[in-house]
């Protein structure tokens, strides 16, 4: 009795520690979120942080983030320790990338991983990303043909040593980037993003007198994997295809997948995919396989927490192709068919279990990257906005879609007033649009209408990011698919929802997002919520 009961103490104990963790790790986030200079990680969200043992294992990520940022920076963080010797890690180190095949798949997320050491032993490794407005090149945009002129290239190498900045790197930066300031703070903020993750690490560890991590990490991963197993092995056996289509840039692109569920790991297979594409569209499959995981995540094991040993359950392959691509492919736009991995994954996953899987919804962000410059040379200012976007989800089994919702992607809407503050804008109209969510007993999400203009004296390239505007979210069990996306100007011009385009002064860009895919048979939604459609004004006149 007296044995079990301090077996139960000592599990208690370790459950705390857990808890600890997961606050140092929240905690390092939040530094990066009001730390940051860049509106897209400030506002949005756009980051990850996470902790991992020393032999770059995660053992806890930040619940601020997204999961491209997470689920690669689990992997990335090995990448690192090839690149560094042990016998070169020093207290005060700092160590960065941008690499798009060994960071998050573009080159705009800077990733950085600092070693912790306690008394002198290395006992732990921290990592965080964040999206930064400008990495020079072409900037954010699918146009570029390799990934050469997409922006400056960082390869793994040390950003401080020793608490010492390396001055030349943040030379190098400022010569490359149009937004240098912002950008030189962004590395600045993601380092001291880190180093609020160690102090808190060695203040809790020196707290509790624990000289490693390794009891602790053990723990972690011992329950993590019975967890795992038992929900992996009630799950149905075999495999199943999935397929869906998307805009690509000239032409159509299909993405297809196989997932396979064994008795203890599920595998996810990219064969049937196309082929590279000469545009910026490209994914890295360590993005691919991170919302792959992901989506497989969200069916099988939603509330078992996101480290190591629950990732290592899921294997993604694929042959070379347009979500497996290889250097030096152009790939700065590679989160939109990253982000349409888990409606794909979903869409196989449906056929397993069948009445449990959500409709497909808008999928990838609309991200849209401005540069303004005044009409006439010297009477106004230049700057670059970025800003994120998000359209409609599907339906659920039992539950309408959500709105203006990014999912898989997880960020933060970015307020109208922080975006204005960044350049000579004016969004005149951010709302959702109605009639965008897909029919059927349950509705799928609304996407939203933004309209843009340059303020008076300006005018504005943008680069179209945008995807579903030939090709819709698709319902499911009878639901009838969500609103297509259209990009336009307000004189009527049609725009393209990819590559770099012009708006002249005096015109206003309007983006009407795309809404999420309704699941079940229209005819029976209840006329209790149509009537509360009506009166929330998500219906069209004509559907009145």
């Amino acid at each position: 009795m007296g044995k079990s009961g301090n077996g139960s103490i000592a599990e208690i104990r370790m459950q705390v520690m857990w808890n600890r963790l997961i606050s140092v790790v929240e905690e390092q986030a939040l530094t990066l979120l009001r730390t940051a200079f860049s509106t897209s990680v400030r506002e949005s969200g756009d980051l990850s942080a996470g902790v991992f043992d020393p032999r770059g294992q995660m053992l806890a990520q930040a619940v601020t983030g997204t999961p491209g940022h997470v689920n690669t920076m689990a992997e990335a963080v090995l990448h690192f320790m090839n690149e560094i010797p042990r016998e070169e890690m020093f207290e005060g180190d700092t160590y960065v990338t941008n690499d798009p095949w060994k960071g998050t798949g573009h080159l705009h997320d800077i990733t950085m991983v600092s070693p912790s050491f306690l008394n002198g032993e290395l006992v732990a490794f921290f990592a965080c990303t964040a999206h930064v407005v400008d990495v020079g090149g072409r900037g954010f945009g699918a146009d570029a043909k390799s990934v050469y002129e997409e922006g400056i290239q960082i390869p793994i190498m040390k950003f401080a040593e020793k608490g010492r900045v390396n001055m030349d790197v943040v030379r190098l930066l400022r010569a490359n980037v149009r937004e240098p300031n912002q950008v030189v703070g962004d590395f600045y903020s993601l380092a001291a993003c880190n180093e609020v993750g160690h102090r808190r690490l060695v203040d809790m560890m020196r707290e509790v007198g624990l000289a490693s991590l390794d009891d602790l990490g053990a723990f972690i991963f011992s329950r993590t994997r019975e967890a795992m197993l038992e929900r992996i092995a009630a799950l149905p056996k075999g495999s199943w295809s999935n397929d869906l289509t998307t805009d690509g840039y000239d032409d159509p692109v299909r993405l297809a997948a196989t997932v396979s569920i064994r008795d203890d790991h599920v595998e996810v297979d990219f064969t049937g995919t196309d082929p590279m594409s000469r545009w910026g569209i490209n994914c890295p499959i360590i993005y691919s396989k991170a919302y792959a995981c992901y989506a497989l995540k969200c069916v099988v094991a939603p509330d078992i927490p996101n480290n190591s040993a629950s990732l290592a359950f899921f294997t993604v392959s694929s042959p070379v192709n347009i979500l497996n691509a290889v250097r030096p492919a152009p790939v700065a736009l590679r989160h939109i068919f990253g982000h349409m991995v888990p409606d794909l994954v979903l869409g196989a996953l449906a056929k397993a279990l069948p009445g449990k899987i959500q409709a497909e919804g808008a999928g990838a962000l609309w991200n849209i990257h401005i540069s303004v410059r005044p009409t006439m040379l010297g009477e106004g200012r230049r700057a670059e906005v970025l800003m994120f976007n998000s359209g409609g989800m599907g339906a659920r089994p039992g539950l309408d879609g959500l709105s203006a919702t990014a999912f898989p992607s997880g960020v933060h809407t970015m307020p109208i007033e922080a975006t204005e503050h960044t350049g000579p804008i004016v969004i005149w109209r951010k709302e959702l649009r109605p009639g965008s969510g897909g029919d059927g007993e349950f509705r799928g999400g609304l996407g939203q209408i933004i309209e843009i203009a340059p303020l008076e004296g300006h005018e504005f390239d943008f680069s179209a990011m945008f995807d579903r505007v030939n090709h819709a979210a698709r319902g499911r069990n009878g639901g009838e698919d969500g609103g297509a996306g259209v990009v336009r100007l307000d004189d009527g011009t049609r725009m393209r929802p990819k590559g770099w385009q012009h708006v002249p002064a005096g015109r206003r860009l309007i983006m009407e997002l795309p809404g999420g895919g309704g699941y079940g048979d229209p005819a029976r939604r209840s006329a209790d919520s149509r009537a509360e459609d009506e009166t929330r004004g998500y219906l069209m006149e004509n559907d009145r």
